[in-house]
C-alpha cells in the first residue's frame, strides 16, 4: 500500500519514510501543501499523513480539498498541546491524529486502522473487543459471557464507539450520532456522565478504563480489537494486595 506524507520538515519526512518502508509500505513524499493536493490525486494513496502547519496553505486547507473529492484515509500530524486543531481536523473529516512527537508503534496502529475503515465500509455484525461480545444484530452485549443490560443511550453509545474501533470520535461527533442533531449545544458533561455509566458496565476497572479511552479536550476512542490482546492477559491477571 502507498502512504503519501505531507510535512515540510525533512528529517520527519526521511524518519516516517524508514519507518513505515520496514513494514513493507510504499512511501511518497511533499514538502508542501499544494504538492500534496497534486499527489494525492495523481498518485491516489491509500492513507495520507498531513502535518498541519505548513509553509503554502494550512493543513486543514489541504484537508478540505482532499475530502472535497476523495474518501483516502487521513491522519493528521499536530503538536501536543493543539487540542483545538484535533477537533477541528476531525470535525472536518480527518480519520484520526497524531501528536507530535510520536511514538513509531502508535503511529503505525493508527494507520492500520485507517487502512482497515477503508476496506471495511460496513462494520461486522458481531464483534469481539476485549472480553466483550458485541451483536448488533441481536441487540446483545456480553462480558465475558455474561449479558450487559444497557440503557438505550448506553447501548447507541457503544454501538457508535465499537463501530469505529481505533478511531477518535469528538465530543460533538458523539452528541450528534447519539443524541440526535439538536444536540449541537449539550454540554460534553452530559456525554461524560453517559460514557461513566458505560464503563461502570464494561471495564475491569471503570477508574482505569482500558476499553474505552479519553483523549482529553478532544473525545473518545475504543480500542481496535486486534489491540485488546495485551488487556486481556492484565485484565486476568491478579490484583496487588492493597
Amino acid at each position: 500500500m502507498t502512504i503519501l506524507v505531507i510535512d515540510d520538515e525533512a528529517h520527519i519526512r526521511r524518519v516516517l519514510k524508514v519507518l513505515l518502508q520496514t513494514q513493507n509500505y510504499h512511501v511518497i513524499e511533499a514538502a508542501t501543501g499544494a504538492d500534496g493536493l497534486v499527489q494525492t490525486f495523481a498518485a491516489a494513496p491509500d492513507c495520507v499523513l498531513l502535518d498541519i502547519g505548513l509553509p503554502d496553505i494550512s493543513g486543514f486547507d489541504v484537508l478540505q480539498s482532499i475530502r472535497r473529492q476523495s474518501s483516502v484515509p487521513v491522519i493528521m500530524l499536530t503538536i501536543r498541546e493543539a487540542e483545538q486543531d484535533k477537533v477541528r481536523a476531525l470535525d472536518m473529516g480527518a480519520d484520526d491524529y497524531v501528536s507530535k512527537p510520536f511514538g513509531a508503534r502508535e503511529l503505525l496502529a493508527r494507520i492500520r486502522v485507517a487502512l482497515r475503515h477503508r476496506v471495511h465500509t460496513t462494520p461486522p455484525t458481531v464483534m469481539r473487543i476485549g472480553r466483550l461480545t458485541l451483536d448488533f444484530g441481536r441487540r446483545w452485549i456480553e462480558r465475558d459471557g455474561q449479558p450487559v443490560h444497557l440503557t438505550p443511550i448506553e447501548y447507541a453509545l457503544l454501538q457508535e464507539l465499537a463501530t469505529n474501533a481505533g478511531r477518535v470520535l469528538t465530543h460533538q461527533h458523539l452528541l450528534r450520532k447519539v443524541w440526535g442533531p439538536m444536540s449541537e449545544d449539550t454540554d460534553a458533561h452530559y456525554l461524560r456522565i453517559y460514557v461513566g455509566h458505560l464503563r461502570k458496565k464494561i471495564e475491569q476497572d471503570p477508574t482505569r478504563p482500558r476499553l474505552i479511552l479519553t483523549e482529553p479536550g478532544v473525545g473518545y476512542r475504543m480500542m481496535a480489537p486486534e489491540d485488546c490482546a495485551e488487556v486481556s492477559d492484565k485484565d486476568s491477571s491478579p490484583s496487588p494486595d492493597p
